[in-house]
């Protein structure tokens, strides 16, 4: 186990409650700013008047303890406004995503159940067609005014008050219900870690929907400290430039910032790109960030680190929205480079109060070094799933070895070093798919083959980002496969290539079947990788492409993508048209008279059209040459595209054909007696038919796309 028993008191009454902890702060300092966006300010003041007023209205339409409110408003400090009154209500609220798509809209509305759902008038037919209940639109709502405390309600810690939805990174979107204390519990971790306080400046980047939304509220809120709102969401917004967060951190003076793991990517390239930063580093004033969500190596934090300079701390966090967002931390200090970075990712020690332990098949836990389920205790877990009785009691599980009682079985593989710190390896069910039990000794093995493999993967220069996934590649047969998304230019960063360099750097049996080249792995909305999104690979029968320059050739397993040879197929084949088909062009000038005489006889055409008949014979005499050309040299261009055998063969010869026949019909049309019907209905079926089926297999070579059989 890591971490120890510690009891986290969070008060009790409305003082182990968050609006309770937010009225501390307003009370004691009432001017403080609370929220900002866009220039636009509410001070804790105003925030907890409006807050007051907008409960009161609630409850007078009947929410009250108990109940559900969803939330479903765009960016903007009225969004702070809701949350706060439904919690003063004595609901928990669903945060919902309004642009969201209208099935996950459906989806979370009819798993959460909400009694209402707070909103504006712009969502309106949105969320009314996606099957809300009652709506209450803050830009049309009367009885707004007036003032005099929150609703007489009484609420505690043991309440409900977050209702989150699960990312779904492995299947269909869960809600997962999280009380007041385990909240506040994650809430003591976070001001004792981070050193949380007034003077802080936290700026919010997610959308509503996920869990770090209300974690960053939660830290600013409850610290007495001013959250900024980002103009964009760097989350979901696609048309954001992650350019501009380093301007936004130094105009907004941001003291911490907490990334997913994919934006912090795309920020580190930027950083990377602009250029040594001064001695205050890239993001001068900014002191902590976190980033989480997804695996991040250890080589890229140190990275960060680097690029942030020494002044900045970087933290990488792990937990889970069930267990009230975060649960363990890992920063590095005091060193610039790791042994192996590139082959770990560490998310350290639990935050005080919380408990990790890996566990076995046996759902045991296991010594330090052996690689297991990680499961997660502490007073920071929620209650379940809403009316999934079955799945909580799968995941949320007695455990006789937590002081607790009580643990929660991730889905995540990780190891606990001799040190106490946490190594993450991966989510199974992100490896293997959800269907097999996440601890069991046949999982941990494949998707430690994964996990290795990927570390390798992205070890290649020319890689900048890998996955390696276990898909049904065959009716039947699963197999390992390799995603790389590789540096513009890059050398060998092919399919082949790449599995070539796994197969020489790891044990027989641990490279995966075939690697294929993306340009950027697909992502969920959560910005995590999206296993059902990936291509499969190119059939393993397929013929891999030959070296330019004479050298030996190579099969891998099966691969996918284009070559990164390319270049130098396409010079063979240029040279081929110059060495071969030029000469071929000039014989076919010189039997043309042999085998056709009076048929380029153009005597009796006046001019000027003569001269255009004479290109008609210059283009079907050059033609030839470059069906021949490429029925010698054209193989390795159609086998690079990755398509079954068969159809490769038929593509590469119908593109011959329909080079090369254009010479022999041109001119046995020309001599031909027309008045013979066999012999019109020879020509026509040996050169016009052929040609239109030849057009036809280049057609359903291009278009050819693998059948996904998952």
């Amino acid at each position: 186990m890591a971490g120890t028993y510690e009891p986290v008191e969070v008060g009790t009454g409305r003082a182990g409650t968050l609006p309770g902890r937010f009225e501390e702060h307003a009370r004691r300092a009432p001017g403080a700013v609370a929220v900002r966006w866009a220039g636009r300010e509410l001070t804790y003041g105003e925030l907890d008047e409006r807050a007051d007023r907008l409960a009161r209205h609630l409850a007078a339409l009947g929410l009250g303890p108990g109940d559900r409110a969803a939330v479903a408003l765009g960016r903007g400090t009225e969004v702070y406004v809701a949350l706060l009154a439904v919690l003063k209500a004595g609901a928990a609220y669903v945060p919902v995503e309004p642009g969201a798509p209208d099935a996950l809209l459906r989806h979370v509305l009819d798993e959460a159940s909400p009694v209402l759902v707070v909103t504006e008038e712009g969502h309106r037919i949105r969320l009314a067609d996606a099957g809300a209940r009652a709506l209450v639109c803050l830009d049309s709502a009367a009885g707004l005014d007036g003032s005099g405390g929150p609703p007489p309600v009484a609420i505690g810690p043991e309440d409900a008050a977050v209702v989150f939805t699960t990312s779904g990174t492995t299947g269909a979107p869960r809600c997962a219900v999280v009380e007041h204390r385990n909240l506040l519990a994650v809430h003591h971790g976070w001001r004792q870690v981070y050193g949380l306080t007034p003077a802080d400046r936290i700026l919010s980047a997610a959308s509503l929907e996920f869990d770090v939304f209300t974690a960053d509220w939660v830290r600013a809120l409850c610290s007495g400290a001013t959250l900024v709102l980002a103009p964009r969401d760097l989350t979901l917004d696609r048309g954001a430039d992650i350019a501009d967060l380093p301007a936004l951190v130094a105009a907004e003076r941001i003291t911490l910032l907490e990334l997913n793991v994919r934006t912090a990517r795309r920020l580190a390239a930027h950083l990377a790109a602009a250029g040594p930063a001064g001695s205050e580093g890239a993001l001068p004033g900014l002191r902590l960030l976190t980033v989480g969500a997804e695996k991040w190596w250890l080589d890229e934090h140190l990275a960060m680190r680097r690029l942030l300079g020494h002044r900045t701390r970087v933290v990488n966090v792990y937990g889970l929205a069930e267990a009230a967002v975060d649960s363990t931390y890992f920063e590095v200090r005091g060193v610039d480079e790791v042994p192996d970075s590139g082959s770990l990712s560490v998310v350290g020690v639990p935050f005080p109060g919380a408990r990790v332990h890996v566990l076995g098949p046996d759902g045991r836990p296991v010594g330090a070094g052996a690689v297991g389920e990680i499961a997660l205790a502490g007073p920071g877990l929620g209650r379940g799933y809403p009316g999934r009785p079955e799945e909580t009691a799968r995941r949320f599980v007695r455990a006789d070895f937590d002081p607790d009682g009580r643990v929660l079985r991730t889905g995540d593989l990780g190891r606990l070093a001799e040190d106490g710190t946490l190594r993450f390896v991966a989510r199974a069910a992100g490896v293997v798919g959800p269907a097999d039990p996440a601890g069991s000794a046949a999982v941990v093995a494949r998707v430690r083959l994964a996990a290795r493999a990927e570390a390798e993967l992205r070890g290649h220069p020319g890689v900048r980002e890998a996955a390696v996934v276990e898909l049904e590649v065959a009716r039947g047969r699963r197999e390992l496969v390799g995603y790389a998304v590789t540096e513009p230019g890059a050398p060998d960063t092919d399919g082949w290539s790449l599995s070539a360099y796994l197969g020489a750097r790891l044990p027989k049996g641990g490279a995966p079947a075939a690697v294929v080249p993306v340009p950027d792995l697909p992502r969920t909305r959560a910005g995590k990788l999206d296993r059902d999104a990936l291509p499969l690979p190119a059939p393993a029968d397929h013929a891999a492409p030959r070296r330019a320059g004479g050298g030996k050739g190579y099969r891998g397993k099966g691969g996918g993508g284009r070559s990164g040879d390319t270049a130098g197929t396409e010079t063979f084949l240029g040279c081929g048209a110059v060495i071969v088909g030029l000469p071929v062009a000039y014989v076919a000038c010189l039997l043309t008279r042999k085998l056709w005489p009076g048929s380029t006889d153009i005597s009796a055409v006046p001019e000027p059209y003569d001269a255009f008949f004479r290109v008609l014979h210059l283009f079907e005499w050059t033609s030839f040459g470059l069906g021949v050309t490429w029925l010698l040299f054209g193989a390795a261009v159609t086998a690079r595209f990755g398509r079954p055998v068969g159809l490769s063969v038929a593509a590469h010869l119908s593109v011959f054909w329909l080079l090369a026949s254009w010479w022999p019909q041109d001119n046995l049309y020309r001599t031909a007696d027309r008045s013979v019907l066999a012999t019109e209905v020879w020509l026509v079926y040996v050169f016009n038919i052929a040609l239109m089926v030849s057009a036809a297999v280049v057609v359903r070579f291009l278009c050819w796309q693998p059948k996904r059989l998952r």
